[in-house]
């Protein structure tokens, strides 16, 4: 085991479309993919900044139990409707908006006039259903916040007239990851961290799971005092060493004798008469010049193409 603990890279992002992306990260020190996985997990779900309206009241409505005249849906139904409506904030206080619609048909989030602090992501979302010519009015307050809001942590100064909602502020949807096994050079005992995040398209993926990494930094850096342990980024000095050994491969290669290289004799005999004895010798002509060369045909041209393709150079 390496006397180190290494810091990870963000190794590739994939988009999965659906507000979803995938993020591996890697190489971990052994252990630390589940302890990175797990941790970043529930500050996804639960500490992402978010808005939801909070609480609401419609023309006609004095609490939850009222009917109401030429809606379809009871107010209980208006209610989970109204927080499955996401929104974007641009204030740090709180927003009332109005909801009307004249007429029979959906009320949908496109019906909620917002204004230049708030922005409405699922416009199309079903809030409620007219069936009479009366039409409908509400009013709601949408807050910033982070986790989850309970009724009773409302603020109570709302006029009488208002309904409270439990309010989950989270864009995070859901978070799934999983630890697989990684190496690099000579350790093989690494961790490779898969972690995959879908928002609700308030916010990006990429942007929920750098604030979540952001909040995980304060809290620990907070308890880590004065104290700093060196990094030590194992990618880059790995892909260092696999770059020069690249090099040296292909360093090697180059100096094949091309009587080794499997050619058709005629196609072989053409090249020795040419002065062309390896593949360095090779490589420094262009596909004109081989053709120009004495003996040498088209048909000769296309096995050595064919060749150098096979071996992938």
């Amino acid at each position: 085991m390496s006397k180190h603990i290494n810091t990870p890279t963000i190794t590739s992002v994939t988009d999965d479309g659906d507000n979803t992306s995938t993020f591996v990260v890697e190489p971990l020190h052994s252990g630390y993919g589940m302890t990175l996985g797990n941790s970043i997990r529930r500050v996804l779900l639960s500490s992402i900044a978010g808005a939801a309206i909070t609480s609401f009241r419609i023309d006609g409505a004095t609490h939850e139990f009222t009917a109401l005249d030429g809606v379809k849906e009871d107010i209980v139904d208006i209610m989970q409707n109204l927080k499955g409506l996401r929104f974007r904030v641009f204030s740090d206080e709180p927003q009332n908006l109005v909801i009307e619609k004249k007429g029979n048909g959906a009320v949908t989030g496109t019906d909620v006039k917002t204004n230049a602090d708030v922005e409405i992501v699922n416009t199309d979302h079903h809030i409620a259903t007219l069936d009479g010519a009366k039409g409908f009015k509400a009013e709601i307050v949408v807050e910033k916040g982070r986790g989850y809001r309970t009724i009773e942590e409302v603020d109570s100064k709302k006029s009488s007239d208002f309904i409270s909602l439990d309010a989950i502020f989270s864009p995070v949807l859901r978070v799934r990851y999983k630890v697989e096994s990684t190496r690099v050079g000579q350790m093989t005992n690494l961790d490779k961290l898969i972690i995959t995040v879908q928002t609700d398209a308030t916010i990006t993926a990429a942007d929920a799971f750098e604030e979540a990494n952001a909040i995980l930094m304060n809290q620990y850096e907070a308890l880590a005092g004065k104290t700093r342990v060196e990094a030590h980024p194992m990618l880059v000095e790995a892909s260092t060493e696999a770059v020069a050994s690249d090099a040296e491969e292909e360093k090697d290669m180059l100096t094949t004798s091309i009587e080794d290289m499997n050619f058709s004799a005629r196609t072989t005999n053409a090249l020795i008469n040419n002065d062309i004895h390896n593949l360095k010798d090779l490589f420094s002509l262009t596909d004109a010049e081989l053709k120009d060369l004495k003996g040498f045909g088209s048909k000769a041209l296309d096995e050595v193409r064919e060749k150098l393709a096979e071996l992938e150079l």
